[in-house]
């Protein structure tokens, strides 16, 4: 890259809780920030409105006098369905109008909806490169981004730790969901295959960790009779979670819309055996019955059945865990994820205001 260029990477704050966030704590942890010139500006967090506008002010600020002092920088913005698609918006055109060369990587489902307005259709089309996190999300890419460079670059892990500190066949009966609580991603049906699996296997807990409807899924729990049997820890930072992990018996995400979900990619890193959905990216890194179980969305009963198998058949679960963490060994690993992405910087870089080919 030009010693003289700069790369601004646009994101959520520190601390955030979702995907960006994680990744971009991976990015810093393997290096990518000593080695390229980058000015983080952090545009949002989990703050209130209030703080959210302060975040993105500041950030338009200081993104605007460095356009104007580094004259076509490259500029890596990430991308959620749950952020803000004006502000991105105007992030975007800014750095468009200052002829600087666009990187936009894509976070999560739903941005289809979130960001498919005519004006983000347009400024999309304008990037120099497209990242989406796994092939299923690549035709809506192309769709929005015709002129632009798609690549496939799934997310990278931050950590795989160490060996498992107690064995599968060592650990309770315990059930780990990672996620947003909301009735996508299939929680009240995972309480539902909780229930049923009481009967024969009374001392099965199940472990909630993330924000989002709790209340309204501790009712139902209440209603199922299993209250005693969960636990909500809300969100949970990167220590919190290989705590989890370390723990579990089982991972389970029933999601009825997905795109490749860090929750999971964690849990195959971790050698915890997994049952999941197979939509949006998810068939891409799970095969059924070799590196974890797959259930339809919905299917209550063929969910209870596989969480069954793996609370029962514990050899069963180490290979399917073995294999999860080979598959995240190849696909999830940091310095893989972040290789390709200096291809991509470096590509981008050999002409200071227009793209030269990117790798697909």
């Amino acid at each position: 890259m030009n010693p003289n260029a700069r790369l601004i990477m646009l994101g959520a704050d520190s601390e955030t809780r979702g995907s960006i966030a994680a990744v971009v704590d991976a990015y810093r942890e393997h290096g990518l920030f000593r080695r390229w010139p980058i000015d983080y500006l952090p545009t949002h967090g989990d703050g209130g409105a209030a703080r959210n506008a302060a975040l993105a002010l500041g950030a338009f600020r200081r993104f605007a006098l460095l356009l104007a002092r580094h004259r076509h920088a490259l500029v890596h913005m990430h991308l959620c369905a749950r952020g803000n698609a004006a502000r991105d918006a105007a992030f975007m055109a800014a750095a468009l109008a200052a002829r600087s060369p666009l990187v936009v990587q894509m976070h999560g489902a739903g941005l289809e909806r979130s960001h498919g307005s005519a004006l983000m259709r347009g400024l999309l089309g304008r990037a120099a490169c497209v990242i989406v996190p796994c092939e299923s999300m690549r035709p809506w890419a192309r769709s929005v981004a015709r002129e632009a460079h798609t690549v496939c670059l799934p997310n990278p892990v931050l950590t795989f730790g160490a060996p498992e500190v107690a064995p599968l066949e060592r650990r309770p009966n315990l059930i780990l969901f990672l996620g947003r609580l909301e009735a996508s991603k299939g929680i009240f049906d995972l309480l539902e295959a909780v229930a049923a699996l009481r009967g024969t296997l009374p001392d099965v807990r199940l472990v909630c960790a993330g924000d989002g409807q709790r209340i309204a899924v501790a009712r139902y729990a209440e209603r199922l009779g299993i209250a005693d049997a969960v636990k909500f820890t809300g969100w949970v930072g990167p220590s919190g979670k290989r705590a989890l992990l370390e723990t579990a018996a089982a991972f389970a995400l029933p999601s009825y819309d997905e795109a490749l979900p860090n929750g999971l990619c964690e849990a195959m890193a971790a050698g915890v055996p997994a049952v999941v959905s197979p939509v949006g990216g998810i068939p891409e890194v799970v095969t059924d019955g070799v590196s974890g179980l797959l259930v339809a969305p919905g299917d209550k009963a063929t969910l209870e059945r596989q969480l069954r198998r793996l609370l029962t058949d514990r050899a069963l679960g180490a290979r399917l865990g073995a294999a999860a963490r080979e598959t995240a060994r190849m696909r999830f690993a940091a310095e893989r994820s972040i290789g390709r992405l200096e291809e991509i910087y470096g590509a981008l870089g050999l002409s200071a205001a227009q793209s030269g080919p990117v790798p697909a």
